[in-house]
């Protein structure tokens, strides 16, 4: 919860009870608690508008996929240019390249020129 340990919540309690003191602190609680409350209530009722506008596809959704800490540009870019439909095995065991081997130029296989055949030109390229 937003790189917060139990220890720096104590501390965090700790500091609150000594600044707003033992006649003030009732009030302060019963206030977070109502906005703790209230921001709960908010993402149910998103969640259940969610699953109303959506229908039966909102089960569906793999949630975890569309996580943004799984976006890997590398992976996607692979899947998209692969002719056959991915695995997840195949994503988890493929090699994961140095930097040098990602910043190598990519060469294609040449096919050598057949007897009076002229070399491909690009007349927008220069």
């Amino acid at each position: 919860m937003f790189g917060l340990t139990m220890e720096k919540v104590l501390i965090i309690g700790i500091i609150a009870v000594f600044l707003l003191g033992p006649e003030k602190l009732p009030h302060y609680a019963a206030q977070l608690g109502r906005l703790v409350r209230q921001l709960r209530d908010m993402a149910n009722g998103a969640k259940d508008r969610m699953r109303d506008e959506m229908g039966p596809d909102f089960d569906d959704v793999d949630w975890k996929k569309l996580d943004p800490r799984q976006y890997d540009p590398r992976r996607i870019i692979r899947e998209a240019l692969s002719d056959d439909e991915p695995t997840v095995a195949a994503a988890a065991a493929a090699p994961t390249l140095t930097r040098a081997a990602r910043s190598a130029p990519v060469r294609k296989a040449t096919v050598p020129l057949g007897a009076g055949e002229l070399a491909p030109f690009d007349s927008e390229a220069t």
